[in-house]
C-alpha cells in the first residue's frame, strides 16, 4: 500500500498524474466482500450464544445494532462456520414486498405473450402461455432448492428489514414460521423439509420498530459496542496495516474511541475504524504525532465523522 502516490490530486502539481495509477488503488485492489471478512469476524460471546440459540431452535435470528458494528457481516461469518457458503443475501428495499423474498411473476412479459398468442385465429389450436415459465424463484425459494440438492440447511440474510414498508415483516408470518408458501399466479406449493429449513438471519438498524407478531417469532439480539471487541478486530486485520506500528495502532484505537464518547449525531462504529486505519497505513505512516492533536484535528476526519455538524461541533469544541 505504501508504495502508491496517495495525492493524485494535486492543486500546485506541474504535471498530470499517470492515469494507470488509477488501476493500482489499494482499496479496489483488495477483496472487501463479506465472505472474504468473514474470516476474521469477532463475534463476541453474546452474539454467539446468540446465533447457536437460533440454530438450535430454527427460528431467525434478528439482529440490531449501531451501522457497521457487524450485523450484515453475523451472516456471513456463520455461513463460514459451517461451511455451507455462499450466503443468500436479500437486500430489503423501501418498496420492497414479501413476494420479493418469495419469487418473482414476470407480468409484463406473460400478457404480451398470451395477447400474442390471442391474435391466431379461432381454433388453430393456440392456447395461453403457461405461467410457470414465467416465474423466477428469488431468497427463500433459492434456499429450499438449495438445501434440498446439498442436504444440508443454507444461510438466509433478510439485511435491513426496517427499511421496507410496514407490512413487509407481518406478510412473512406465515412463510418464516411455516417455511412454506404458495404461488399465487399458479397454486403450487413450495416448502422445505423441516430439517432443512433455512438458517435465517434478519437485520434492522432500528430506524423503526418491527411489529410484535414478527418480533415473538425471532430470537434477537443487539450487537453492543465492546471497546475490547473493536481491538480484537482491528489486529485480526494486521495485514492490511502492515506499515504501522503497534503503538501507532493503540493510539489510533484511543483516539477513535475518545470520539466516540463526544455528543455526536452519528458516532463512527468499528467499520470507520478499519478504513481509517488503512488510509493512515497509505497515507501517513506511523507518525504518531499525527494523532497527537485535538480530535477536531484528527487527519482524514471525514472518513470516521459522517455528518456536517459532527465535524462542525468537534472543530469548534477543540
Amino acid at each position: 500500500m505504501s508504495s502508491y502516490p496517495f495525492r493524485l490530486v494535486r492543486h500546485e502539481a506541474q504535471q498530470q498524474p499517470e492515469p494507470q495509477l488509477l488501476a493500482q488503488r489499494p482499496f479496489t485492489r483488495a477483496d472487501r466482500s463479506f465472505a472474504a471478512d468473514a474470516r476474521r469476524f469477532v463475534p463476541g460471546d453474546a452474539l454467539e450464544t446468540a446465533i447457536n440459540t437460533a440454530i438450535a431452535v430454527g427460528e431467525p435470528l434478528l439482529i440490531t445494532g449501531e451501522p457497521g458494528t457487524g450485523k450484515t457481516q453475523a451472516a456471513y461469518y456463520i455461513a463460514y462456520k459451517l461451511g455451507i457458503e455462499p450466503v443468500i443475501h436479500f437486500q430489503v428495499k423501501s418498496d420492497s414486498t414479501a413476494r420479493d423474498l418469495l419469487y418473482h411473476f414476470d407480468t409484463v412479459r406473460y400478457f404480451y405473450d398470451a395477447h400474442l398468442s390471442s391474435l391466431g385465429q379461432p381454433g388453430d389450436g393456440r392456447v395461453a402461455p403457461d405461467k410457470r415459465s414465467y416465474i423466477e424463484p428469488r431468497a427463500l425459494w433459492e434456499a429450499f432448492e438449495r438445501s434440498r440438492e446439498r442436504r444440508v440447511p443454507q444461510v438466509v440474510l433478510i439485511d435491513e428489514i426496517d427499511k421496507a414498508p410496514r407490512d413487509f415483516p407481518n406478510d412473512l408470518l406465515l412463510e418464516l414460521d411455516k417455511m412454506q408458501f404458495t404461488i399465487v399466479e399458479t397454486g403450487e406449493e413450495v416448502s422445505a423439509p423441516r430439517q432443512l429449513s433455512p438458517i435465517v438471519i434478519i437485520t434492522s438498524n432500528s430506524e423503526r420498530r418491527l411489529p410484535e407478531p414478527f418480533l415473538r417469532r425471532c430470537v434477537y439480539q443487539h450487537i453492543q459496542f465492546d471497546d475490547a471487541l473493536v481491538e480484537q478486530a482491528v489486529f485480526n486485520r494486521r495485514d492490511e496495516y502492515a506499515t504501522l506500528s503497534e503503538e501507532f495502532l493503540r493510539l489510533a484505537i484511543q483516539r477513535f474511541l475518545m470520539l466516540r464518547d463526544q455528543s455526536l449525531r452519528k458516532r463512527p462504529a468499528t467499520g470507520e475504524l478499519l478504513v481509517w486505519l488503512r488510509v493512515l497505513a497509505l497515507a501517513t505512516g506511523s507518525d504518531e504525532t499525527r494523532l497527537s492533536g485535538d480530535l477536531g484535528s484528527l487527519p482524514y476526519l471525514g472518513v470516521l465523522l459522517k455528518d456536517r455538524q459532527d465535524i462542525e461541533g468537534l472543530t469548534r469544541q477543540f
